[in-house]
């Protein structure tokens, strides 16, 4: 299967088989390309929750807005961020850098300089707005991922943060609940996975300059 068939084939899975389960092989093809997701800077602010505890998915549907998706898909995947990046933050990557790519202090140190200034600098509500929309880029990422590798999955925004940031235990770890995506098998009567997808004409979407 191609890309543009893979895309074709999936959908917003609306109802899984309770009964069927991602094996580990697939579970860490989505670690590593999560992983390897594009981030503003490589900075990597977010943070991915592979939740397979049945106990835990099913305490999270009652703050899902009940979708049941949540308890019956294999895995629930939770997209998290960091609540704030600060120097520490932003000097562990350049660490990393030096670390991996054996790069010298006195080149690393102007883009270090400009991105420690940067982030000082910004304001609050803009920096949580920048660090929130590498989750959206990050299950963009994970949804092709899934079509290609054959797993269902329904990307959400509709459940309450603080509750999912409560009984997950991120705020001890710094972090915030931004998206969620169960991930599975579709169920053989859901009556969704047949429907027609519902697109403008290429031509209509597509704008070439």
């Amino acid at each position: 299967m191609n890309v543009l068939d893979a895309l074709e084939w999936r959908y917003a899975t609306k109802k899984f088989d309770a009964d069927k389960k991602l094996p580990v092989e697939k579970i860490d093809t989505l670690k590593s390309a999560f992983n390897l997701t594009a981030t503003s800077f490589g900075l990597q602010p977010v943070r991915l929750l592979v939740i397979g505890n049945q106990k835990i998915k099913e305490e999270l549907v009652q703050h899902s807005f009940n979708q049941q998706q949540v308890a019956d898909a294999s895995h629930l995947l939770v997209f998290a961020v960091e609540t704030d990046i600060d120097e520490k933050y932003i000097q562990s990557y350049f660490d990393r850098v030096k670390d991996i790519r054996q790069t010298p202090d006195e080149v690393l140190k102007p883009f270090r300089d400009y991105l420690e200034t940067s982030v000082k600098t910004m304001e609050t509500g803009i920096k949580k707005e920048w660090i929130a929309k590498q989750a959206y880029i990050a299950m963009g990422n994970l949804l092709t991922v899934c079509a290609v590798e054959q797993i269902d999955a329904c990307p959400m925004e509709g459940f309450v943060n603080a509750e999912y940031d409560r009984v997950l235990g991120l705020e001890a770890k710094g972090l915030t609940s931004v998206l969620a995506m169960p991930v599975g098998y579709r169920a053989q009567d859901d009556m969704f996975a047949g429907f027609k997808k519902v697109r403008k004409q290429v031509e209509e979407s597509i704008l070439e300059i």
